[in-house]
């Protein structure tokens, strides 16, 4: 059962909305605060930048087929699927709800879950560590290109190319810098990490309530219903099922090994809160942002319970390949 409750960051996560709910930051206070968020939220791509060995991305690069069916899945496949959720009507799925999931499918795959769950799963852990790096590197720039492209397309606005320059200065900047420092900093960092945690959760925790704050003051909760709530689970549901059956049976079909099939299935299918609430402040800035990252917060959990369960299971698969495996060496003739 431990496997279906929700971790602490999401315990986290869950109170931080009702702290903003009962206690939303506003006037002078909500100004200051926004401030301090922009500077944790570049501290935290500096960390990533720091973090992120250069022997590591060499090695992973010369695996190009893995990590070109990941990007397309991620900013290919999911961007068509949300595309097509805009079929359904208002009256089920409200605007801004909608808004919230498409964002979420141009978003860049979660870097410290895809690893931890390919590594569970018996996976190709160095392309795991290489892909989903290079995924929220190109998702500095993707996102809000396809944020541009996919809102303007289906008539809700877009953004202006200054929130490109915006997230280039606040997220690429700081994350270059790490990188350009990683080979004094990278192994103290890396091995501070539970010391540094803070810094990574906290951020994402500032801009949550931050945004909360801001839409709870323009009655976010009065404006949607549980059933509209509800909508957004199941579709955050089949979002995720289709790509993990897609990701799955397409590594499969060709041709990919069991070990690269993990790497696909767990790096295709995710999408980064961590990336993606900081990068919603910067594209969405000067608008309420609490509707677009409620369906990202949601899919959060449920990735997290679904992929779970699925590397258990690959896991599984691979100690009874090597008992059955070990079993025939016994039996076999010396």
């Amino acid at each position: 059962m431990r496997r279906f409750l929700p971790d602490t960051f999401t315990i986290l996560l869950a109170c931080t909305v009702i702290l903003a709910s009962l206690f939303p930051a506003s006037g002078s206070f909500a100004d200051y605060f926004g401030i301090a968020t922009d500077i944790a939220i570049a501290a935290l791509f500096f960390l990533h930048g720091a973090r992120l060995s250069r022997d590591v991305v060499i090695a992973g690069l010369l695996h190009w087929r893995l990590h070109l069916i990941i990007l397309l899945t991620t900013f290919g496949v999911f961007p068509l699927l949300g595309l097509g959720l805009g079929f359904i009507p208002d009256t089920i799925l409200p605007r801004p709800l909608y808004l919230g999931i498409l964002f979420l499918c141009v978003l860049p795959s979660t870097v410290q879950s895809s690893i931890a769950f390919t590594s569970m799963a018996g996976g190709n852990v160095p392309a795991a560590i290489c892909s989903a790096s290079a995924s929220n590197i190109f998702g500095m720039f993707l996102t809000p290109l396809l944020v541009g492209l996919l809102f303007s397309v289906g008539g809700h606005g877009g953004y202006s190319f200054d929130a490109l320059q915006q997230i280039l200065l606040q997220l690429l900047a700081p994350f270059v810098v790490g990188q350009i420092l990683q080979p004094w900093i990278g192994d103290w960092i890396r091995a501070k990490k539970k010391i540094l945690m803070p810094v990574d959760r906290g951020s994402i925790l500032m801009v949550v309530y931050l945004a909360f704050s801001t839409a709870i003051v323009e009655g976010l909760w009065h404006t949607f219903s549980i059933a509209d709530i509800a909508v957004v689970v199941v579709a955050d549901v089949v979002l995720l099922a289709f790509v993990l059956v897609l990701t799955m049976f397409g590594s499969r079909w060709l041709g990919f090994d069991k070990a690269d099939e993990i790497t696909i299935t767990f790096c295709g299918s995710k999408k980064s809160l961590a990336s993606g609430v900081p990068m919603a402040n910067v594209i969405f800035a000067g608008q309420s942002i609490g509707a677009i990252v409620l369906p990202l917060m949601l899919f959060h959990q449920i990735q997290l319970m679904v992929c779970a369960v699925i590397a258990q299971k690959y896991a599984a698969a691979a100690a009874r390949r090597v008992t059955e495996q070990q079993m025939k060496d016994a039996a076999s003739p010396a």
